[in-house]
């Protein structure tokens, strides 16, 4: 799939992976949409980022978790563009609970998580497939987790909602293909303001050393490492669907996983 002048929407992509990957989508000259849902400020600085980059940048504030919004931010993006190319279901969320913890998570907590992260992805993908169908050549991908992949991570509810994405993956690609490819990835710890406010900066330091110790590699990645496996997913998307790609320096070949404690 060639990435000039498509047009690619990024959820959740005020900051972070999110961001990364609609900055290195507009290097490589596709127009992008930046989603947010708080962070107006930071979304509007990451799409002058896009910009300064020779394309066009558009953003909407919508939440993934309501349908409504995200049928009207394919609509905007279309009357704005023209058509959609591409989506990126990155918008996420989690509770930071011990996984020993089980009265640390409540249904309600479950509820809240798989709304952002399973259901929105899909209400993304409805309300997106259209669009993507008349491009005749399009590509989703959705950013989950090793936590959906090994069981660990932030809380149960966490790595039970990125299990649920990635088998999801599977659904879509075999319905929306030959038009629509559709693709996961699962990155593994990524240096990030979300994990360190998430964890607090010991408990982060202490997670990130076990995790890089623990990889064949030696390493965690940065967001901008892990955009460049995302991007890279939709580049090659006219001979790839269904498929679940692990970036995580290894650390799903053993050793200590990541986990909340």
């Amino acid at each position: 799939m060639k990435l000039k002048d498509a047009v690619a929407i990024v959820t959740g992509s005020a900051t972070g992976l999110g961001a990364a990957t609609a900055e290195i989508l507009a290097a490589r000259g596709c127009h992008v949409v930046i989603n947010y849902t708080k962070s107006e400020a930071e979304a509007k600085a990451t799409a002058a980022r896009c910009v300064a980059k020779g394309v066009k940048a558009l953003t909407v504030r919508a939440n993934v978790a309501n349908d409504e919004d995200c049928r009207r931010m394919v609509a905007e993006t279309v009357e704005h563009f023209g058509r959609l190319d591409a989506l990126v279901n990155n918008a996420g969320t989690t509770k930071f609970v011990d996984h020993a913890d089980l009265n640390g998570l409540s249904g309600a907590d479950f509820q809240a998580i798989y709304a952002v992260n399973v259901v929105g992805a899909f209400q993304m993908t409805r309300a997106a497939a259209p669009a993507l169908k008349k491009a005749g050549r399009a590509a989703i991908v959705n950013i989950s987790s090793i936590a959906g992949v090994m069981g660990v991570g932030s809380s149960i509810a966490y790595a039970a909602s990125k299990g649920a994405l990635n088998t999801m993956t599977l659904s879509l690609a075999r319905v929306l293909g030959p038009e629509i490819s559709v693709n996961t990835v699962c990155p593994g710890f990524i240096e990030s303001r979300w994990l360190f406010e998430g964890y607090g900066e010991t408990r982060y330091n202490q997670i990130k050393q076990r995790y890089i110790d623990s990889t064949p590699l030696k390493k965690a990645a940065t967001a901008d490492e892990i955009a460049q496996a995302v991007v890279a997913m939709i580049e090659t998307s006219d001979v790839i669907t269904g498929e679940t790609l692990i970036v995580d320096s290894g650390n799903h070949l053993g050793g200590a996983p990541l986990r909340a404690r």
